[in-house]
């Protein structure tokens, strides 16, 4: 999914008025993206004179970084007051990531059935 790099954006608008979904709109001068809304049709990025509308396989290392984060987060908290409740936790963590890939895994497989007829 398309993403807009605030630090790139300048706020002038263009993928707003070109967006044919409304996803993007601009707040506070930078552009911002309603990933519900968005549609992956790409005039964004191919609109956009700074290249703020970044591919989404750009922010990989950023969501890798910030999921790992996020567990950590969760194994320091008080009431995990033991190692064994800690590895637990990370395991629940591991279980979601794992529902979340299978979840990925069999939409891909749908969507490549649909491309099929």
């Amino acid at each position: 999914m398309p993403w807009v790099d605030e630090n790139d954006c300048i706020g002038c608008g263009v993928c707003v008025d070109n967006c044919p979904a409304g996803a993007l709109s601009l707040v506070e001068g930078i552009a911002k993206m309603d990933i519900a809304t968005c549609i992956r049709c790409g005039v964004c990025h191919d609109v956009c004179p700074q290249n703020a509308v970044k591919h989404d396989s750009l922010h990989v290392p950023i969501d890798v970084e910030l999921n790992v984060a996020k567990t950590k987060e969760a194994m320091a908290r008080d009431f995990f007051d033991s190692e064994e409740k800690r590895q637990g936790c990370l395991q629940r963590w591991v279980n979601f990531f794992n529902y979340q890939k299978n979840v990925a895994e069999q939409t891909l497989e749908a969507l490549e059935a649909l491309k099929q007829g």
